[in-house]
């Protein structure tokens, strides 16, 4: 189904060429591959020719693709309409059980990033960084992505001489011709001459001595699984065994072990084969954005119409979601296509229900003029087309309840439908539904795509309901005697509900498309284009319900991927009512002031998810700093790059929802910012298990201000020493760890596994002890770390040598080793080692403010005070300055009384004037923290933050942390000697930081500087680095 692509080729096959059977008489071959009786030059010879052989008939085979039913149409050239697909190197062989809708989806919301792709001609060339050849190749994608026709295409550019010429023998099979073959025994040899005759006329029966590439396209149409359990070994090439016995032996290399192998397969199929058997994984992504735009401009020669088109798609999420697939391009083209024609500036479908509508009218109004001799006005619902969408509308439905997406003549039996009929249809439909012959004539039926059998699905429950009043999604029929149009809407309301219920139930997704469909359906608009096959319509009044339902059901804390699903079900009813609210929030820049509902959280994912905006960045903070937050935006977690979580106020329960994250197998987050929170040992032990998952490809991992100890060194040590481990960056500043946790964090880094390149330990209490365990740690494992940090520890004499000493070794790949400051006051615990003595700057005090306790104290007074005029001076506003600018890690605390701002800001702030651009936050020079007995709030370029907090005094203390460098401001309130976080502000400081003070109106607010110094003060330079060699 996949090779049809550009101009509009067909979904469907014909019958494929007759196979002739097995001969089961002994036949006289030579091995070619072994000296003959013939003579070497006339073996060659017979190669050659064998070879010559197969590359013509490859290329016959190859070479077109044909519109309409199998050679009765136009054929397009492959090579012209060709597009390049979307080819990624990476992941494992291990299962993805979500429905493919939803695996489109999450490919759409990643962000760009690097990736290994390929292209096509590169597929076996070369392992990136591998040493050995690839033996066995599989490529995954969903279905319609382009599978198959990266085989044909790779198969045709190799019988042309284009490429591959190392490989003598290309030999391309599919897994629906190998179906038919399963209850029958035979060799290799056998299996291969058959399908390629040119070899046995060439007497070749060993391909031992030959490149040999075996093609096996859709490993998830073979029937039973492939049984690498039980099946018996087998090496011999002429030794006869079922299909699945030589497909089994072939992949694990039991069996003609020189051959290379190139599986193809969805998701679902791709666990059937051990991990240890796959030399590469590849992923077909679809288009990409670019090759979208390129499809469509060879579809459509007429720029403005291409244009059009293009613009049009972009504007419906689901549709340009969709276009990832080549096949739902293809439908696309096809329905605007005849859409234009028939409305020239006329409005063109918008959901995914709708197209499918025109998608189906198009091939009966096609089938009606080419096949029934009608014309193009006619009404083309027939009583034979309706019996045929009917039939089926009864075969899709039935086989998607079972999962079948290949059917074979007991499935049709089981429908009512006899196979002649089904053979009708695939030649009259063949862009709907298609007939493929395997060996024997044993007959294969399928729909084009699983979303071609989706929604006829839905329209065989929909139709069944409107002309029977039947629920099939219902085991219980209402028989009660009520008002006829009552039981009706009664009825219809049930049907949907019960589509929606059974859709939230599936664990996978296997009915999101469909329920899609069939609400879809609902819409009085989409009957009236179906007008002709349906007989009568029901009163659009339940359109409503079905969408308040729905909200409903979002509304009740449904897992975020199936809520997002709930909200292409709202778009296929015309309903953005939830979308918009969000987006006049999002539009005021200040969501985070509002209180959202569940409903109100699920439409924030789907519009971030959906937004064409770049997810590369997530900031916490943007929504609301709390895990609540968090744990409802975790979709947008997955599908971002870096995730910003400092100072968020989590806990140790969004580790364990991070961690869930970290071992999605499809997870773009590569950087994740933690600092600033009390997520302790044990939030570290549960994010643990996510990034020791072999899934998990973060990169930088920042934990600093946790409140962490030597536990979580233990923990993180055994990520670090995982082979696995793709970790590069760890920041565990300012927790203290001491010299117990560097010693067992060391236990990680000295393993060969590590391949951590920045480490990040100021302020974490060690001393020469733990600088004696990293020196030795750093000895056994010299080769990747590059930057070490540690500033404000005690590290001694001693530790400075032995870590200097590793700068002048060229066997070790340390290039920056940062050790001041240091000293004897940095092993204080905490962030009271930053303390620092700050001074009033009474040249700027206001006279509103009177000082006491010695300069210590500030408090409001309603006289004014005598002060000596000064340019410093505020003026008009109650406010002050203290006198040091600060540049380095800074920590002070005050007590406060009343109404008061504790406050940072730049020495340029103005003092003159009644402009708000002289208080404290109303501008971008200055950051300040308002504490009342109502309640905290931040304030900072005019945007006012409240921040919860259960202290409702009227008088307290808070603490303010800085780090210059780290562009880091933190508030904190104290209680019982404990901190408690409000608020941080990351972003980047320009200048020195003065600290500063307003109280508010209200005689008696005052604030005291609190006295915390054990030793010196703090300098405010900021700390340089041992220069390096």
């Amino acid at each position: 189904m996949e090779a049809e692509l550009k101009h509009g080729g067909p979904f469907l096959h014909g019958p494929a060429e007759d196979r002739r059977e097995l001969h089961t008489e002994e036949d006289h071959v030579y091995n070619l591959s072994k000296p003959n009786p013939v003579g070497g030059d006339r073996g060659q010879e017979l190669i050659d020719n064998c070879q010559r052989e197969l590359k013509s008939n490859l290329k016959k085979k190859f070479r077109c693709v044909f519109e309409g039913i199998a050679k009765a149409g136009k054929p397009s050239l492959l090579n012209e309409i060709y597009t390049e697909l979307y080819i990624t190197e990476g992941g494992t062989a291990e299962v993805n059980k979500e429905h493919e809708v939803r695996q489109t989806e999450t490919a759409s919301w990643k962000p760009p990033r690097p990736e290994t792709t390929i292209r096509q001609e590169n597929l076996f060339k070369a392992s990136v960084g591998g040493e050995e050849p690839i033996r066995t190749l599989m490529t995954r994608g969903v279905a319609g992505i382009g599978k198959t026709v990266l085989t044909q295409k790779f198969t045709l550019d190799w019988a042309e001489d284009k490429d591959h010429q190392n490989i003598q023998f290309t030999f391309p099979f599919t897994f629906k011709e190998l179906n038919v073959l399963r209850d029958k025994k035979f060799s290799l040899v056998e299996l291969v001459h058959h399908f390629f005759s040119e070899t046995k006329g060439a007497g070749i029966c060993s391909f031992e001595k030959f490149q040999v590439v075996f093609i096996f396209d859709g490993l998830d149409e073979f029937r039973p699984s492939l049984d690498f359990c039980n099946n018996e070994i087998l090496t011999d090439v002429t030794e006869s065994a079922s299909v699945n016995v030589l497909l089994t032996n072939l992949i694990r290399g039991k069996l003609l072990p020189s051959a290379r192998l190139w599986i193809t397969t969805r998701h679902a199929a791709a666990n059937q084969i051990p991990p240890e058997c796959v030399g590469m994984v590849t992923e077909v992504r679809g288009f990409n954005d670019p090759q979208k735009e390129e499809y469509f401009r060879k579809r459509f020669r007429d720029e403005e119409q291409a244009n059009r088109i293009i613009s049009h798609i972009k504007t419906s999420r689901s549709l340009h979601i969709m276009c990832h697939i080549p096949v739902f391009c293809w439908i696309t083209a096809t329905v605007l296509e005849q859409v234009l024609k028939i409305r020239e500036g006329g409005e063109l479908p918008k959901t995914l229900t709708e197209m499918y509508i025109h998608f189906l009218v198009v091939q009966f109004k096609t089938k009606n003029v080419k096949y029934d001799g009608g014309a193009e006005t006619d009404q083309q619902w027939s009583p034979e087309s309706k019996k045929m969408i009917e039939s089926l509308g009864k075969l899709a439905f039935d086989q998607l309840q079972k999962g079948n997406l290949i059917f074979y003549e007991s499935d049709l039996t089981e429908c009512g439908i006899n196979i002649r009929a089904a053979s009708v249809y695939s030649g009259v439909f063949t862009q709907i539904f298609r007939e493929e012959s395997g060996l024997y004539q044993d007959k294969m039926f399928c729909f084009v795509h699983l979303s071609v059998q989706e929604f006829l699905a839905a329209l065989h429950v929909h139709l069944t309901f409107i002309t029977f009043d039947v629920n099939l999604l219902s085991k219980e029929q209402t028989t009660s005697l009520v008002s006829k149009r009552f039981k009706a809407d009664l009825k219809q309301m049930r049907l949907y509900q019960s589509a929606v219920d059974e859709a939230l139930q599936s664990p996978n997704g296997h009915l999101d498309l469909f329920l899609r469909f069939l609400l879809g359906l609902s819409l009085e608009t989409n009957q009236t284009l179906l007008r002709g096959l349906l007989t009568q319509t029901r009163s659009p009044s339940h359109t409503n319900q079905a969408v308040q339902y729905i909200k409903k059901k979002i509304n009740e804390n449904v897992s975020p991927e199936k809520s997002i699903n709930l909200f292409h079900c709202l778009n296929e009813l015309n309903d953005d009512s939830l979308v918009d609210e969000i987006q006049k929030y999002l539009r005021s820049g200040h969501i985070s002031r509002y209180i959202l509902s569940p409903a109100q959280w699920s439409a924030l994912v789907f519009i971030l998810l959906s937004s064409e905006e770049d997810l590369e960045v997530f900031d916490l903070k943007k929504y609301s700093a709390s895990g609540e937050a968090l744990r409802r935006l975790l979709p947008v977690v997955k599908a971002s790059n870096k995730a910003l979580l400092s100072g968020c106020n989590l806990s140790e329960e969004s580790c364990e929802a991070l961690s869930s994250v970290l071992n999605y197998q499809s997870s773009s987050l590569r950087e994740l910012d933690l600092s600033t929170n009390v997520l302790e040992d044990s939030g570290v032990k549960l994010l643990s298990a996510g990034l020791e998952s072999s899934h998990c490809a973060l990169k930088t991992l920042r934990l600093s201000d946790c409140q962490l100890s030597e536990r979580s060194c233990e923990a993180l040590s055994s990520v670090v020493r995982l082979q696995s481990s793709s970790l590069g960056e760890l920041d565990l500043s300012n927790n203290d760890l001491q010299d117990s946790g560097v010693k067992l964090l060391s236990a990680g880094l000295e393993s060969p596994h590590c391949d951590l390149e920045t480490l990040r330990l100021s302020g974490c209490q060690i001393t020469e002890e733990g600088c004696a365990s990293l020196a030795s740690a750093l000895s056994s494992n010299p080769s990747h770390l590059r930057e070490l940090d540690l500033r404000y520890n005690h590290p001694g004499e001693s530790g400075v040598m032995l870590l200097s000493a590793v700068l002048e070794d060229p066997h070790w790949r340390l290039e920056t080793l940062r050790v001041e400051p240091a000293g004897v006051r940095w092993l204080r615990p905490g962030l009271r080692k930053y303390s620092c003595e700050l001074t009033i700057d009474t040249n700027t005090v206001n006279g509103k403010l009177k000082l006491s306790d010695n300069n210590r104290k500030v408090t409001y007074v309603v006289e004014y005070q005598s002060y000596p005029k000064h340019p410093d001076r505020f003026d008009n506003f109650p406010q002050l300055l203290c006198r040091t600018g600060l540049t380095g890690r800074c920590y002070w605390e005050v007590e406060w009384r009343g109404r008061v701002h504790v406050s940072v800001s730049y020495r340029g702030i103005k003092r003159k004037g009644f402009s708000s651009d002289c208080l404290f936050g109303e501008t971008d020079q200055s950051w300040s923290l308002r504490c009342s007995d109502e309640d905290y709030y931040v304030h900072h370029n005019k945007t006012v933050t409240r921040i919860t907090s259960s202290s409702s005094s009227s008088s307290g203390r808070v603490a303010v942390y800085v780090d210059c460098p780290a562009g880091s401001l933190s508030f904190y309130r104290v209680s019982s000697d404990t901190l408690i976080h409000l608020h941080t502000f990351s972003t980047t400081f320009t200048e020195p930081l003065y600290p500063g003070f307003m109280s508010r109106s209200g005689s008696g607010s005052s604030v005291s500087l609190c006295s915390l110094q054990e030793g010196d003060s703090l300098p405010g330079g900021e700390p340089s680095s041992l220069p390096t060699t």
